[in-house]
């Protein structure tokens, strides 16, 4: 690995220290020789003012920005304007804020669901604005593209070193387990846990059980995280994923499996499938010498062990700091 940026002895801020991400960050830069710079209490990044005189009182070499407004195909559908409103505004403070205090280095933390709903698969990075995006989550969708052209933005203006990754569905330690607005990873954790102490005869899935999804452990992106900060420097966005797929329905038997669920699985198709495919090409991440290395069986049995020791903690809001 060539690097071009030295973590050693520089102060780092994880925006969204306290969400999935941000936490997982944290542990990976833990074994590193660098200062993490946090919050004593939560920041509304959607506020200017408080984001702008935070960031002046600490001010950071390396900024993660990884705070975000997520949530599952009900949250989107339901609460539109949240999800583009909140998103833009904690992007834009936080990138404008980085460059007023000169900040050397931001990695700026999109999503796969940037690409159009017909993408060829798997998806390029150049795939991005070259088609329609998948109805159910645009307002999610374009407030990244908003911040992934923000970075490049500043970089074309400011000259300055943003980077950003697009990672693909992730799950892991910290996920949000709410039904009402989790992924389908989580959701199908939870659900399968409480049809198994429910004795339950079925496990009923959203959609068909045919859509194609590929997954990643959060560690495997705090990792990948790390290592474009040190070696890559560009303007054009960088995909971070497993480069596997499997279908929501294999998906559900096996984390019924992991569970302990004997019942069995039956597909509600007149939910909402979303994009029938979804696989990055990790292509360029690849060739600058970075692969996942966690497995989706021992990430989910991973993940399912955390649940149970954490299974109150659920996290319903925006990951604001």
């Amino acid at each position: 690995m060539s690097e071009l940026f030295s973590l050693a002895g520089k102060r780092v801020w994880v925006a969204g220290e306290r969400g999935m991400v941000g936490r997982a960050i944290v542990r990976r830069l833990a074994s590193e020789e660098c200062e993490i710079v946090s919050a004593a209490t939560r920041i509304d990044l959607r506020d200017q003012a408080a984001t702008f005189g935070w960031m002046a009182a600490n001010p950071a070499d390396l900024i993660f920005l990884a705070a975000a407004k997520v949530g599952g195909i009900a949250a989107n559908d339901a609460r539109p304007g949240e999800f583009l409103y909140d998103n833009m505004m904690i992007e834009a403070n936080v990138i404008e804020g980085a460059r007023r205090t000169g900040a050397a280095k931001l990695v700026f933390l999109g999503s796969s669901c940037i690409y159009p709903k017909l993408a060829p698969q798997p998806m390029r990075e150049d795939a991005l604005l070259t088609g329609p995006l998948e109805p159910t989550n645009q307002w999610y969708a374009i407030a990244k593209i908003a911040g992934i052209m923000l970075a490049q933005a500043y970089r074309r203006q400011y000259g300055c070193d943003f980077i950003s990754a697009q990672p693909t569905n992730l799950y892991g330690p910290f996920d949000n387990f709410d039904l009402q607005a989790s992924h389908v990873l989580p959701a199908l954790i939870r659900k399968a846990h409480e049809a198994r102490l429910a004795g339950a005869a079925t496990l009923p899935v959203w959609g068909s059980g045919a859509p194609l999804r590929e997954f990643l452990h959060v560690d495997d992106l705090a990792d990948a995280l790390v290592f474009l900060a040190r070696s890559y420097s560009g303007e054009e966005i960088v995909n971070v994923g497993s480069g596997e797929e499997i279908s929501i329905g294999d998906l559900a038997r096996l984390v019924a499996e992991t569970v302990g669920f004997r019942g069995d699985t039956v597909f509600d198709a007149s939910k909402p499938d979303g994009t029938m495919r979804k696989l990055v090409d990790t292509g360029k991440l690849n060739a600058l010498g970075w692969r996942a290395h966690r497995p989706l069986r021992e990430g989910i049995a991973d993940t399912y062990r955390w649940f149970l020791d954490n299974h109150a903690i659920l996290r319903t809001g925006a990951e604001s700091a």
